[in-house]
């Protein structure tokens, strides 16, 4: 790794990434005195939010809950739509920029291509795409669970003559949809964004999909800046964000106390009507709590749902291939999206739906696809073929620990961490909202800010301890997976074929990649880990 030491500048804590772990990071580390730097591949700040420019993206956490707590931010901004979309969200990162002056410590358009561990300073030098080196003390990538996208490798698809686009790296202006002839693959929370925002606009859609999404009513709507205005003043969002500290997932709502079968018949169909109504995940995270454990209890979730799906549709044929009358797998055990409209856009005539199950696609030709039984023509072809989730953007680094391995060797053979935050020989580096942490189960910012606290508070007492080294212990790292794999088989996760354990992406192994024993459970854990002489670590001064 290129210059002389003495050319090579030194940090205590280097970033990656600008998005919401970073920036809960950046004002407690002022705090606390550590000299820190932030390294963002974007030419913008936002994280997955940057990025984030396909047609009708937004968020699926309701507001005030999708940003961050502190009270000196919240006070003074106001989202406009209960479920703001990817442009509000950019303007919230540009205010919290503004309020906090983060750019002044933000190196843009700067990719992280390599790491290396030096034992003889307890510091990793870290190398950028342009060769550019720095070492820091401590060392945490905020890249999230989303950082490497999937592209399924599709014969001929160097053929096709027209415009394609991947929802990862939408370009940063609009792109013109009016009046053309579209094929989109893929129908996951992205992929419902752009076909029910496209849908209505576009000559002919035709939509490519593997599996049903079982989408929950968003029930969007604008906000009145005074009523928001009036529950800041009455406490509201305060009370809101200290219950999202007590709640499995993040969110301000909970699983209830009483079973499925507790409640008559009536009594269900009143229920699970009630959460439709309100919209969100509550039909997914306030549901009963053995909707997610007990498959005849599930049943009674998906019968309802399914109820209240057909009913949008008209075309019978669509009605099977978007609310199957069996289940393809347990509701909830992949990711449900939210929707606004989306069975009546599906349900236009100018839209069709290809299930490439029964009609696989055999590969792109210069004017558009080609399926096992059809040649569909198209002007653009939409991939909305999601991520190697959750390790995939680590796994991708050349990050190399003290035994000079990379992450990818060290989960070649499954994904091991200590606590979703750290790995055993990679002493010094944390990650935030990724693997084997309550990520694809929580709400974002949640997640993040719950680790974040963790994280400087722990820097903090082994800044002030003299404490060089920090290494997650092999021990703690097992027994992490263990209860990781423990809480996971005690669900029904394990009967879908998700990206949740991996199963998007061929050749990938199939394990649980986010923990679900909920969110209290989970930074008990973490503060546990530095009891009695930091239990869970090796730690050196």
């Amino acid at each position: 790794m290129g210059s002389t030491e003495t050319d090579i500048r030194e940090v205590d804590v280097l970033l990656v990434g600008a998005g919401f772990g970073t920036f809960a990071m950046v004002n407690k580390l002022r705090k606390i005195g550590l000299k820190y730097t932030i390294f963002e591949k974007g030419s913008r700040s936002g994280g997955v939010w940057y990025w984030n420019c396909y047609p009708g993206a937004r968020v699926d956490s309701e507001t005030p809950i999708y940003q961050f707590f502190d009270e000196e931010l919240w006070e003074d901004f106001t989202f406009k739509e209960r479920y703001p979309n990817g442009k509000q969200i950019r303007q919230y990162f540009d205010y919290v920029d503004k309020k906090w002056n983060i750019s002044q410590d933000i190196e843009y358009d700067k990719n992280v291509e390599a790491a290396l561990f030096h034992k003889d300073r307890n510091q990793w030098l870290v190398e950028t795409s342009c060769g550019e080196q720095i070492y820091c003390r401590w060392f945490i990538l905020s890249i999230g669970f989303a950082a490497r996208r999937y592209t399924p490798n599709f014969e001929g698809f160097d053929k096709f003559k027209g415009e394609i686009y991947h929802s990862a790296i939408w370009p940063q202006h609009d792109v013109r949809m009016k009046g053309k002839k579209v094929a989109q693959i893929g129908t996951g929370a992205t992929g419902i964004q752009i076909a029910q925002t496209i849908g209505p606009v576009v000559d002919h859609l035709t939509v490519f999909q593997r599996t049903p999404n079982y989408t929950l009513p968003m029930n969007q709507k604008s906000l009145d800046n005074n009523e928001e205005q009036q529950k800041k003043k009455d406490g509201k969002y305060e009370e809101t964000f200290k219950k999202l500290r007590t709640t499995f997932s993040g969110f301000p709502y909970t699983f209830q106390e009483k079973s499925t079968f507790d409640d008559t018949p009536e009594e269900r169909e009143k229920f699970y009507a009630s959460l439709i109504e309100i919209g969100g995940f509550r039909f997914w995270l306030n549901n009963y709590n053995d909707m997610l454990k007990d498959l005849k209890a599930n049943d009674e979730a998906y019968k309802f749902w399914r109820k209240t799906v057909i009913k949008r549709i008209s075309d019978p044929k669509k009605q099977e291939l978007l609310a199957p009358q069996k289940a393809p797998h347990p509701w909830g055990t992949k990711r449900p999206s939210l929707e606004q409209n989306i069975y009546e856009v599906l349900d236009l005539p100018h839209v069709d739906i290809i299930d490439v199950n029964e009609d696989p696609i055999v590969s792109f030709t210069e004017k558009g696809i080609k399926t096992k039984n059809r040649i569909v023509e198209v002007d653009v072809i939409i991939l909305a073929t999601g991520f190697d989730s959750s390790t995939g953007g680590l796994a991708q680094l050349n990050i190399r620990g003290t035994d000079g391995q990379t992450i990818a060797d060290h989960w070649k053979n499954g994904c091991r961490t200590s606590m979703g935050i750290s790995m055993s020989e990679f002493p010094n580096m944390f990650f935030l909202y990724g693997p084997q942490a309550p990520t694809a189960f929580s709400n974002g910012p949640s997640c993040t800010q719950f680790q974040a606290e963790w994280l400087v508070s722990t820097l903090k007492e082994l800044t002030e301890e003299g404490i060089t080294y920090f290494e997650a212990k092999e021990e703690a790292q097992d027994e992490w997976c263990r209860r990781t794999r423990e809480q996971w088989d005690n669900t029904l996760f394990p009967l879908a074929k998700s990206w949740y354990q991996g199963a998007n992406i061929p050749g990938k192994k199939v394990e649980p990649l986010n923990w679900v024993g909920g969110t209290p459970e989970y930074v008990w854990a973490l503060e546990t880990s530095c009891k009695n002489g930091y239990q869970g670590w090796i730690v050196e001064k």
